[in-house]
């Protein structure tokens, strides 16, 4: 079976990130991580003769599914795939020749496909490599990873980007496994070291005793927070005016990052409070609505993954 026939991704908040990235027919715009394709191929079929749509993702099963979709997709527009990270948007668009965008979209989950394939390591459910990347033609895998370091970092991680109240448990158990029994090498071994670690109030959540541990490792593997912080200390100034930035995150740490970084664009100034500001810095624009979109009722309902999910849009003066 072709990889597009099993790439299976429902898209989370589309409509709304249609509406947001208010789409001029002849406008430029960029979909960072493109996935299954899912908002590119109504943004493609949202612009027009002179539109063209830039799509990235490092994930080379994604952009093999994205390059069949986009294709049957009918629009007098055109449009560019690119394998990399959205963090080094910059040098696709130089090479491309273009040094505005009307629009940006990231969605920064996982796809359902990704989590669903065991091959890829993503799933606590699921055995399989304990692999993790996106990108699996370079970097460290999680099992690379945690067969490296000791269990106040393992312990870090887990509480720094997995918001994992029982970290050092969990860490010191791990370590003492492979230390002792052997290499962590399945994601079903770590799935198992996790949950006998938990507590038993931890265990008896209703979500799975693993997840918030596997969420981390992910995040630290991918480096998909120091991808996120780059990329917003970038793409304002590739924005043309009126260009709208539209951003869809899964957790509080990316949401929080993402919020922060609109309010400095909002308010630039670096001026001491209650003073006079001579900086000079004025505002790059505005966000809206002030706390984000979320999915309705009936979204939640079709799609599990939308329950979590947050866009925040800001336009550029």
């Amino acid at each position: 079976m072709h990889i597009s026939e099993r790439f299976e991704h429902v898209s989370v908040l589309l409509e709304e990130s249609l509406k947001s990235l208010n789409i001029k027919p002849d406008g430029i715009y960029m979909d960072g991580t493109v996935g299954g394709a899912g908002h590119s191929s109504e943004i493609l079929r949202a612009l027009g003769e002179g539109g063209q749509l830039i799509a990235l993702d490092k994930d080379q099963d994604a952009l093999d599914t994205a390059q069949e979709r986009l294709s049957r997709v009918e629009s007098s527009a055109g449009f560019t795939l690119g394998h990399a990270n959205f963090a080094d948007f910059a040098s696709v668009l130089i090479s491309e020749g273009i040094d505005g965008l009307d629009g940006v979209l990231l969605d920064l989950g996982v796809s359902s496909w990704q989590i669903d394939e065991a091959d890829r390591g993503f799933s606590y459910m699921k055995d399989g490599p304990l692999d993790m990347r996106m990108d699996r033609s370079k970097g460290e895998s999680a099992a690379e990873l945690i067969a490296r370091i000791d269990s106040t970092e393992l312990a870090d991680i887990f509480f720094k980007y997995g918001e994992e109240r029982n970290s050092y448990r969990i860490a010191n158990s791990i370590v003492n496994y492979r230390d002792n029994v052997g290499p962590i090498t399945t994601t079903k071994q770590l799935s198992d070291i996790i949950t006998k670690a938990q507590t038993s109030k931890s265990r008896r959540e209703k979500q799975h005793p693993a997840k918030r541990c596997f969420q981390a490792l992910r995040i630290y593997v991918n480096g998909e927070m120091q991808d996120l912080d780059k990329f917003l200390s970038e793409i304002i100034d590739f924005m043309n005016p009126g260009g709208r930035v539209c951003i869809i995150s899964f957790h509080s740490l990316e949401d929080r990052l993402v919020k922060q970084s609109f309010r400095k664009w909002e308010d630039p100034c670096v001026c001491p409070p209650n003073f006079p500001c001579t900086c000079g810095k004025k505002a790059l624009g505005r966000a809206y609505p002030r706390n984000g979109i979320v999915a309705d009722d009936e979204e939640k309902d079709t799609n599990p993954r939308s329950k979590s999910a947050r866009l925040r849009v800001f336009e550029k003066f």
